[in-house]
């Protein structure tokens, strides 16, 4: 396959006519056919050979591991190797040889597998809840320092402790109303209410009031 000078809009016709039906200049995969290209074009090709262009920035994302792919150099150019290629074109199998469709075949395979297990080994989104709670007191005498020195006191894996204030109930009575983060797989709300009302001669109850997942 030769696109003649790739430095001119006739090689880069050639290249985006070729790339017309295809994802790589050889084959399934980016080789060392598509780095030769790549090279040989020294920048983007103009976006009225879309092929060409499309076929440029997938190529350029792989960065450094373009020198690492596989097969043997390509070169493009319209000199004498250019001629020979074209020579050589005729008694190749453009199509490939069943042989090398079931090694592309099994490559194919081996970096889906090892994409897989390491997708599965990768450690999913953690699932988080913001949670308001409202904590009352038994009266008006209840110090609310005091009550949220020992809410803020209970402390647990996945626990994070957030902005509070204190929200008027009437008769003179304030409640707490504090914000809290917790990993839903570590924390329990029930739990974290009945830690709180342990705490019995300044807390009356604690509800929730707001629950959000993050």
């Amino acid at each position: 396959m030769a696109f003649g000078d790739l430095k001119t809009e006739q090689g880069i016709k050639a290249l985006n006519d070729h790339l017309a039906s295809r994802s790589y200049i050889d084959g399934y995969q980016p080789s060392q056919a598509d780095t030769a290209a790549f090279e040989a074009l020294k920048s983007a090709p103009s976006s009225k050979f879309p092929h060409a262009l499309r076929w440029y920035n997938h190529i350029s994302s792989y960065g450094n591991e373009k020198k690492s792919f596989h097969g043997a150099p390509f070169t493009g150019s319209d000199s004498k190797k250019s001629a020979e290629a074209n020579d050589e074109d005729d008694d190749v199998d453009l199509f490939g040889s069943d042989e090398d469709d079931e090694a592309a075949d099994k490559l194919r395979e081996e970096r889906l597998k090892a994409y897989s297990e390491k997708k599965a080994k990768k450690p999913g989104p953690i699932a988080k809840s913001s949670v308001i709670l409202d904590v009352k007191p038994w009266d008006d005498e209840t110090d609310m320092k005091v009550m949220e020195t020992k809410v803020r006191s209970i402390e647990m894996d996945g626990l994070v402790w957030g902005a509070s204030k204190l929200v008027p109930v009437g008769y003179g009575i304030l409640k707490l109303q504090i914000m809290c983060v917790v990993e839903d797989e570590k924390v329990s709300i029930d739990l974290l209410q009945e830690e709180i009302e342990k705490f019995e001669d300044v807390v009356q109850s604690v509800d929730i009031a707001a629950f959000n997942k993050i």
